[in-house]
């Protein structure tokens, strides 16, 4: 996977990691910020959860026409001190009154804008870089490389944000809500080491940066397939019915950053203990990671050397977990934000995982179709909510709960990390597919906007996250997770209803 590939992938790799950490320590404490130092309702802050995520995931679809004309490099160049500025502003202790308000609005503005120039333009230069032949076969090895960056930082994230607000609270005796403006400014520092990496390195990647002159030239050698008008239209609405389905899942994953906080703030157990505990330190997470890549190194490499460097990495990293498990004394703080490192973490121990499988039916001839992983996506993760409706059993509802007191009922915290890892099974069937059937099937002449109608449906979905938040309060446990549920449920049942018309495209 990592041999033979360009050093620039790894120098962008790197810098998106660094980018996605700030931002990952910034989203997992945002609602508990909000509704700390605002005294905002649960669906208020859920609203402004779901604006900024929208225009996260809308403005890259404007960040890549402006870069269409002004050129990759630049954009990301604005884009990551753009974010910067945006973090500042929510790093600034101003209290909670109206300057504090105003300076919250304007970061999220900036940030959202940042990211909108940054995300989208960096990956297109990931994906220029194997524009030359002599890289053209390890494009897709290049991408999962870029994907697991993503989520190593997003991995660390959380724990960051809760450790550096105990040290505020610890060390200098700063309140809770203020100390929310400590964990925004590791994100600024975050920032700061990304675009050390990016400018260190640009050596490495400057080729495909993209320019107004060589767009121009692209533009102008650039050969599309011909299609007819009847395949052009088949292909548009077959990408239309998808970016209709991914809504809704969308929609019901982002709940990991709003409903699925509340229930960790508010339902779930403070402590853990005994082998439980182990999992809520993200370097034991970590050493879990190693132990996995260098299993499937050890059975996959095809010299006795590489099978011995694999083992023994493999041991020190179980010794490492024995170790920390003799080590255990007493409970463990179990926080809010800290759920929010399960998702990562899933991701990057199971992709290998579902390559291996899939991997395996593709052999056999029975790999599911994309649009069919799609449909199972969709049906995943109702699984995930269904976990949640049992988990709520007995339970009283939010607002019930807060009045309760010292009678307030709480459940085990494995209830939200199963729920997690049900909901990564999700993504990883429907994320990358969805991305590759539209790289596949979008027309040609339209790629780019095809690409864009991805974001713009990512967009919307982020966006009614915030349904869930207005349920939440006088509201049964049960009725929040059984909205999103059923939505899962009928948006599977939609893509299954037209599969022939999707795999007829695909």
């Amino acid at each position: 996977m990592f041999e033979g590939q360009p050093k620039g992938l790894f120098a962008l790799a790197l810098a998106n990691t660094g980018e996605r950490f700030g931002y990952y320590t910034m989203l997992a404490i945002f609602v508990l910020f909000l509704r700390a130092n605002f005294d905002l309702s649960a669906s208020t802050a859920g609203n402004i959860y779901a604006a900024f995520l929208a225009l996260v995931y809308f403005l890259p679809f404007i960040g890549g026409i402006l870069a269409d004309k002004f050129g990759y490099g630049k954009m990301v160049t604005i884009g990551i001190v753009g974010m910067f500025v945006g973090y500042v502003l929510l790093a600034l202790p101003l209290g909670s009154g109206a300057a504090a308000w105003v300076s919250m609005v304007a970061g999220l503005l900036v940030i959202s804008t940042g990211t909108g120039l940054f995300k989208g333009n960096l990956q297109v230069m990931v994906g220029n870089l194997y524009d030359d032949p002599a890289y053209a076969s390890k494009r897709d090895s290049a991408f999962s490389i870029f994907y697991m960056a993503i989520n190593i930082g997003a991995l660390f994230a959380p724990t960051a944000a809760v450790k550096i607000m105990e040290y505020a609270q610890q060390t200098w005796g700063v309140s809770v809500n203020d100390s929310y403006h400590f964990a925004f400014g590791v994100a600024c520092v975050s920032l700061i080491v990304s675009m050390a990496i990016y400018y260190g390195f640009r050596g490495t990647f400057r080729h495909v940066e993209g320019s107004t002159k060589q767009a121009a030239v692209e533009k102008k050698n650039e050969q599309h397939e011909e299609l007819s008008p009847r395949e052009t239209k088949d292909r548009i609405v077959a990408l239309c019915l998808v970016f209709a389905v991914v809504i809704f899942f969308w929609m019901a994953f982002h709940q990991n950053g709003l409903t699925l906080t509340y229930f960790a703030d508010e339902f779930t157990a403070k402590s853990s203990a005994g082998l439980e505990s182990m999992m809520f330190d993200v370097l034991n997470l970590f050493a879990v990671i190693i132990l996995v890549y260098a299993l499937f190194s050890l059975f996959q490499s095809k010299t006795g050397k590489g099978k011995l460097v694999s083992f023994l990495v493999g041991v020190v990293a179980m010794a490492f977990l024995i170790y920390r498990y003799a080590s255990l004394e007493g409970s463990v703080p179990v926080d809010a934000p800290i759920f929010q490192q399960f998702n990562p973490f899933f991701v990057v121990a199971l992709t290998p995982v579902s390559m291996a499988i899939f991997g395996s039916l593709a052999r056999k001839g029975k790999e599911p179709s994309a649009p069919r992983k799609i449909g199972l996506g969709m049906l995943v993760a109702a699984l995930g909510y269904v976990v949640m409706i049992v988990a709520s059993i007995g339970l009283l509802s939010p607002n019930a709960q807060e009045a309760a007191g010292d009678a307030a009922s709480f459940v085990s915290p494995n209830w939200l990390v199963s729920t997690y890892l049900v909901l990564t099974f999700a993504e990883l069937l429907l994320s990358p597919m969805g991305i590759s059937f539209v790289s596949k099937v979008a027309p040609p002449k339209y790629k780019g906007m095809m690409m864009g109608g991805w974001f713009v449906a990512t967009a919307i979905g982020n966006y009614l996250t915030s349904v869930a938040s207005w349920l939440w309060g006088d509201m049964p446990l049960w009725v929040v997770w059984g909205t999103l549920m059923v939505l899962c449920l009928l948006a599977a049942l939609f893509i299954f209803s037209v599969m022939k018309r999707l795999e007829k495209v695909a």
